[in-house]
């Protein structure tokens, strides 16, 4: 029988949260263990520029930026391990936790920072170009377009939202949706119907996304008739919604219908205590690289907090 490891602080995902997490919680003396997740270092590995994260005045490639990250867990001795949690136990503390369907731990604290992963429509030229015209996140990227024209794949609120941030720096907004309605709100198809440079091709599918190096327009069909036609633009926004990766937690804390982790009020403690949420598993809302690095720092003081008070 394999003997189970003991961890002091066990940090599940590697991208600002988790990393964060882990600067944290190394200062702190918890010895943190990071096991990377299916993405080491989450969403930003795919950003290709990044320019709204503080202390990069000049933007930053996403990988190097979360390589940034690694490195200063690192210094503080994190340790840092390739692998994804496959089972938790979190009936009873310690917490157990099963680490790619073999290695077995024991956690006093656990911090989950799995993320959340974009839906994509599943172009293979939609692989080809993220990060070279092809996003899931407007107000990440939307800068980049600056009086250029775009095109967002949706029609629900967050597919919205992208539209309207985006026309207040594009040329041209097109709003790409299968059906002859929007799904969103009313409140939000009014101000979308409102704002004179979005144009919303109804009853349309995106078949291919055209460039060379980067994107220079899109091929559309009629969900109808089977007739295709170009659009030429610079920016592909998918905005299909997110898919929290909390699967293993089903059963095990409270999730919300979509399946973010619920977090207490101006905290990030979960339904059992002891365990932590931070990032965009828990954050259904902002979803940006600086407010996940600010949870994980959140979760990090109060899992110290935490064994501070289990040691009185």
């Amino acid at each position: 029988m394999k003997e189970i490891e003991q961890v002091k602080c066990l940090i599940l995902g590697s991208g600002p949260a988790g990393y964060t997490a882990a600067i944290y919680a190394a200062r702190a003396d918890l010895k943190p263990v990071l096991y990377e997740g299916i993405q080491p270092g989450g969403q930003p590995t795919i950003a290709n520029d990044v320019e709204n994260f503080p202390g990069y005045p000049n933007g930053i490639k996403g990988p190097e930026m979360m390589e940034d990250f690694r490195k200063q867990a690192e210094r503080f001795e994190t340790d840092i391990r390739w692998g994804s949690a496959t089972k938790v136990d979190l009936s009873g503390r310690p917490f157990k936790v099963t680490i790619d369907g073999d290695k077995k731990l024991s956690a006093k604290t656990l911090i989950i920072a799995t993320g959340a992963s974009a839906r994509w429509l599943g172009l293979k030229s939609e692989e080809k170009f993220k990060g070279y015209g092809v996003s899931a996140c407007a107000t990440c990227d939307g800068f980049f377009y600056k009086g250029q024209d775009v095109a967002v794949a949706g029609g629900g609120d967050t597919a919205c939202e992208e539209a309207l941030f985006l026309s207040k720096l594009c040329n041209k907004v097109y709003m790409i949706h299968r059906r002859d309605e929007l799904r969103a709100s009313k409140i939000m198809q009014s101000r979308v119907f409102k704002t004179k440079n979005i144009e919303i091709i109804w009853n349309h599918i995106t078949k291919e996304i055209t460039g060379d190096a980067a994107v220079s327009g899109i091929i559309l069909e009629d969900v109808k008739t089977k007739q295709e036609k170009t659009l030429n633009i610079q920016g592909f926004f998918v905005a299909i919604g997110h898919v929290p990766n909390s699967d293993i937690l089903k059963g095990q804390l409270d999730l919300n219908e979509s399946g973010y982790i619920i977090t207490k009020p101006k905290s990030t403690q979960t339904s059992v205590k002891g365990v932590f949420a931070a990032g965009d598993v828990q954050d259904p809302i902002f979803r940006q690289s600086v407010t996940a690095a600010g949870t994980g720092c959140m979760a990090a003081i109060e899992a110290e907090r935490f064994l501070n008070e289990q040691d009185e």
